[in-house]
């Protein structure tokens, strides 16, 4: 049986292959390992991008969760979001009215903040689960000559990382552990962490502009599940590469370190929504940091990708090791 998580990368990209429906000339990036979005082309000079994303591991500010991480997967791909449709399944015999109005004022409130349309949805309360889900579709625009994908790293291209690794598992953690968190670290530090939703923040729309206002940018990719670690294998796959980070060079702040720490979890392997990952020509990785750092906005280039397909390389005070993947997020030990 799987546990919790996403399905092994290989076995997934197998039923991809397999199970895909009808061919379609206009539909110009499918279903694929490391690709955060769909693309459809449907005449002028615009491509339609469609991205569908759950909320599954909170319901503290749901609302918020599932617009920033559908939109974040817009944006990685070089676009804007602009239309959002929503499922939302809530508990049997634990929803009242104020439950979902909070949702609903939450979902409103972000898309508002983002210049958003909600279009459509489904909404019921439906059996066998204990929390709401939120399932979320988005849909954007980007220009065509301004599409971004994976297919297009080559070897030696430079992997910047933005913000910080952890930053969505350090706000789960405070909610779904709070008590616990208060007695040993402190009521201000539990606070400080409930805020990483905003301030780091989990949206990324941000910094992809001020990248992909840059030159040398061939991909952009979100750190979800299986955190960076998972997110490093599935940028490098789509290209057949491999990869080699440095970890003195991956940005971990104080709270998500002393957090992971407490709870026995590996910070690489964190669902870390708000942290970016740039594939960026060798020649201009430098260029996009300071850029970066000019809009206030912290990153580093943590590594760089290979011509050794499917290996993932981490180096430490000079030692290399293989760095693992996981498929199933550390975040669910904290469950």
């Amino acid at each position: 049986m799987f546990p919790t998580g996403k399905l092994p990368l290989e076995f997934l990209e197998r039923l991809i292959k397999e199970f895909h429906g009808a061919d379609d000339p206009s539909v110009v990036v499918g279903a694929e390992v490391g690709v955060d979005a769909a693309v459809i082309d449907t005449g002028g000079e615009y491509y339609l991008i469609a991205k569908t994303d759950p909320i599954t591991f909170v319901t503290s500010r749901i609302g918020q969760y599932a617009i920033t991480i559908n939109a974040n997967d817009i944006a990685c791909m070089g676009g804007t979001p602009r239309w959002f449709l929503v499922t939302l399944l809530l508990p049997e015999g634990k929803t009242d009215e104020t439950l979902v109005e909070g949702i609903f004022s939450d979902l409103s409130r972000e898309c508002e903040k983002l210049n958003i349309t909600i279009c459509g949805g489904h909404t019921e309360v439906t059996y066998g689960i204990d929390r709401p889900i939120v399932i979320g579709q988005m849909l954007g625009i980007v220009r065509k000559d301004r599409l971004l994908s994976p297919k297009n790293i080559r070897p030696g291209d430079r992997l910047i990382l933005t913000k910080s690794v952890g930053i969505e598992a350090t706000a789960i953690m405070a909610q779904e552990r709070s008590e616990e968190i208060k007695e040993r670290f402190g009521e201000e530090f539990l606070k400080r962490c409930k805020d990483f939703i905003n301030d780091p923040g989990i949206g990324v729309l941000k910094e992809a502009e001020v990248i992909c206002q840059s030159s040398g940018v061939r991909a952009l990719h979100d750190p979800t599940e299986g955190g960076l670690a998972t997110a490093l294998f599935e940028m490098a796959r789509p290209a057949g590469l491999g990869f080699r980070v440095y970890s003195e060079r991956i940005i971990i702040l104080k709270e998500t370190e002393k957090l992971c720490k407490h709870f026995g979890l590996n910070p690489l392997g964190v669902i870390s929504s708000g942290a970016l990952l740039a594939a960026v020509m060798r020649e201009q990785a430098e260029e996009v940091v300071r850029k970066l750092h000019s809009a206030g906005i912290r990153a580093s280039v943590i590594g760089e990708f290979t011509d050794n397909e499917g290996e993932g390389v981490i180096l430490t005070r000079g030692r290399a090791e293989k760095l693992r993947r996981f498929d199933r997020d550390e975040i669910t030990k904290i469950f």
